[in-house]
């Protein structure tokens, strides 16, 4: 291989590494949380920029870490029916990603501590619990994403951490409306999570992987993937009750286009999946910008 054929093939690695298109999942908590803080009249525009490029690092640090942890492991084998990953296809080593992961973390930490002079010891102790449990989803003895704790750790962080903690840089104090936010985001995102871990449940179980999907088999991974739609539409009502008036609502605008990915989890099994795993993902992100925008103008209907 010539020193240029070389380079795009580590460049391919390091897309794969780090997965680009799965940093909407850290994105849109932060829009949200900003959007719902400058609804409620209060903004740090810079205190925003720095929490969206540490979610950001964060998110590419995990995905680093799982790359490198699932290989290790085996469950990333020849078997497995999602996109090609940069270590099996021997674009990168083991080494490379432990190192670019460590960066990643550091990076992210010392950016943090920005955000932790500017809005409080609190930010500290996020920023911490986010970057520790980057490394112990896959890595570790017990890791969560092999207990089934994986849903859980996505609701949390991608939900109720990543939003109430943006929110919080902002105001310095956690309201009932970013909770609500939060419930709303994060459900799905643990949707993409979960449409991941349905289709995998063939390979996860082989290598002893014990996901939801895996414990409780296909049918509750379907009906979990329903009801936490059911949710996450849920909120966008939640806030208009609570005052933010109707532009809130935009957020069902894609309620069609959610329909879409489960009706494809209800009836496809296997590498079909990969279809809603990719909607998903995007669901998240027109949700999360159309309930932003309504966040937005809510703020104009309120007294200043």
């Amino acid at each position: 291989m010539n020193a240029r054929n070389e380079a795009a093939a580590r460049l391919e690695g390091w897309i794969l590494a780090t997965k680009p298109r799965t940093l909407v999942a850290a994105v849109v908590p932060v829009l949200l949380g900003t959007s719902l803080a400058y609804a409620d009249g209060k903004v740090d525009w810079l205190s925003a920029a720095i929490a969206l490029v540490c979610a950001a690092l964060i998110q590419i640090a995990t995905n680093l870490i799982n790359d490198l942890y699932d290989f290790r492991k085996g469950a990333d084998n020849e078997k497995r029916l999602g996109a090609k990953k940069a270590l099996n296809a021997g674009l990168l080593t083991e080494r490379d990603l432990a190192v670019a992961a460590t960066a990643t973390m550091l990076a992210a930490f010392g950016l943090g501590l920005i955000l932790v002079w500017r809005a409080g010891w609190a930010i500290l102790a996020i920023g911490l619990l986010s970057l520790f449990f980057a490394w112990a989803y896959t890595g570790g003895k017990y890791p969560l994403a092999y207990l089934g704790l994986g849903d859980a750790f996505v609701f949390l962080f991608f939900g109720l951490v990543a939003v109430c903690g943006t929110y919080y840089a902002h105001h310095q104090t956690v309201s009932l409306a970013s909770v609500v936010v939060a419930t709303g985001v994060g459900a799905i995102a643990t949707n993409i999570l979960g449409v991941n871990n349905l289709r995998d449940i063939p390979t996860d179980r082989e290598v002893g992987k014990k996901t939801l999907a895996v414990r409780f088999g296909e049918e509750f991974a379907r009906d979990l993937y329903y009801w936490l739609l059911f949710v996450a539409y849920c909120a966008p009502f939640a806030l208009a009750l609570m005052g933010y008036g109707y532009g809130v609502l935009l957020a069902l605008l894609s309620l069609p286009f959610a329909m879409k990915q489960w009706r494809i989890v209800a009836l496809e099994r296997g590498r079909a999946l990969n279809a809603a795993l990719g909607g998903t993902a995007q669901l998240l992100l027109i949700y999360g910008a159309l309930l932003s925008v309504g966040l937005l103008l809510s703020r104009f209907g309120k007294p200043s």
